[in-house]
């Protein structure tokens, strides 16, 4: 063999050995988070080391496999083209550093791929590390558009606030707002974005809205997008800005928990059956107690079908009274016998025929009666007989 030979070969094995160093690494930079891979290529079922430092400490990271990515483009499908099924996420230590393993699994596009890093929440971050999935088909990235190209210029942002009725479970809305640059050549007119919205660590789900307007090369515009969530959301949620296939922007969203709607169902749980319970109860006071004082009637009478008014008790007569007032207190009165009843005889007749008047009533102008109308003792004006003298005499 000769030298010549030699020498390629050596160089080509001296390639083999510095492209995975090199390939794998993407080393923070200027203060930018980067990753490094602990193999360049793996097959499916497989795993690598993904180290990673310069990020920001105690952040959530999200690791995934994607295809049809380069660093330099980014991953150009968006999360779309990636494996998300077998990501893997990550919390950053206090240095902002991390270690994790990460299944190797072909992602839904063709290779060349990446590893991709991002942030889930907070301030966005990322950073991909050249990777190639063994047996997995490559195919060339698609030509960039010519022409005009957006980019966005500064932060964005969320406009807006909730009112009474997202804290009744309203859709929550905001108002996107960010500023892009023509940085092509040709001028850009009525450019079709894309907006999605994500929770946690969840895919984001697009929409297409369109811009009415046009950049020219070198110009830029201030773009305001509305964006909408579904009722009843609450938690973390990101919104996200896409452009010709590619991630503009994104930006966080923390959404309030709908406590309105928690009130109003303890209210209700609480209303109902307090006003059920009153309603039963009006009833019950307005059945129950007719019938039960009817039947009390009823059987007391011993009237089937008459509830007749009881007499008043007579007013106890003298002897009576004595009886209680002789009953020494504490002591229980003895037994009273029951007299026999009265009967009454039947009223005399009067010696003045032509007025008759009860044997119990004396009329006002009789003999017996007083000048002032009161009964006075009788008084016998007759001749006494020899009979009533001797007595008279005797006595």
């Amino acid at each position: 063999m000769s030298v010549k030979v030699r020498m390629a070969a050596l160089g080509a094995a001296l390639a083999l050995v510095l492209v995975p160093t090199v390939g794998t690494a993407a080393v923070a930079a200027d203060g930018k988070p980067g990753v490094r891979l602990s193999a360049s290529q793996a097959g499916t079922g497989g795993s690598i080391t993904v180290t990673g430092s310069g990020w920001r400490p105690k952040a959530l990271l999200m690791m995934l496999i994607c295809g049809q990515s380069v660093p330099s483009r980014g991953v150009i499908g968006g999360t779309n083209s990636c494996a998300n099924a077998d990501g893997r996420a990550v919390t950053t230590d206090a240095k902002g550093g991390f270690s994790k393993r990460l299944p190797v699994a072909e992602p839904p596009k063709p290779c060349p791929c990446v590893v991709h890093v991002a942030t889930v929440t907070g301030e966005k971050a990322e950073a991909d590390a050249i990777f190639m999935v063994a047996g997995h088909s490559v195919e060339p990235l698609p030509k960039e558009e010519s022409g005009g190209r957006l980019s966005v210029l500064t932060d964005t942002r969320l406009d807006g606030s909730d009112g009474l009725l997202t804290w009744f479970g309203s859709p929550p809305s905001r108002t996107l707002v960010f500023t892009v640059g023509n940085v092509g050549t040709a001028p850009v007119k009525n450019p079709l974005f894309q907006v999605g919205t994500s929770h946690g660590v969840f895919a984001p789900q697009w929409e297409e809205q369109q811009w009415r307007g046009t950049i020219a090369p070198g110009r830029k515009a201030q773009i305001k997008l509305p964006v909408e969530l579904s009722a009843g959301a609450h938690g973390d949620y990101s919104v996200s800005l896409k452009y010709g296939g590619k991630v503009l922007a994104e930006q966080p969203w923390g959404v309030g928990r709908p406590w309105g709607v928690t009130v109003f169902w303890i209210l209700l749980c609480l209303v109902v059956p307090a006003a059920v319970f009153r309603a039963g109860m009006a009833v019950v006071d307005r059945v129950g107690p007719r019938r039960s004082t009817g039947r009390a009637r009823r059987r007391v009478l011993g009237l089937p079908g008459l509830a007749l008014r009881l007499p008043r008790p007579a007013l106890s007569t003298a002897s009576d009274d004595t009886a209680s007032d002789d009953t020494a207190p504490g002591r229980r009165a003895a037994p009273k016998t029951r007299k026999a009843p009265k009967r009454r005889t039947a009223p005399a007749a009067s010696t003045n025929s032509t007025n008759p008047t009860l044997p119990w009533f004396t009329p006002d102008n009789g003999p017996e009666t007083a000048a002032n109308g009161q009964l006075s003792a009788p008084q016998d004006n007759s001749p006494t007989t020899r009979t009533s003298q001797t007595r008279k005499g005797h006595t």
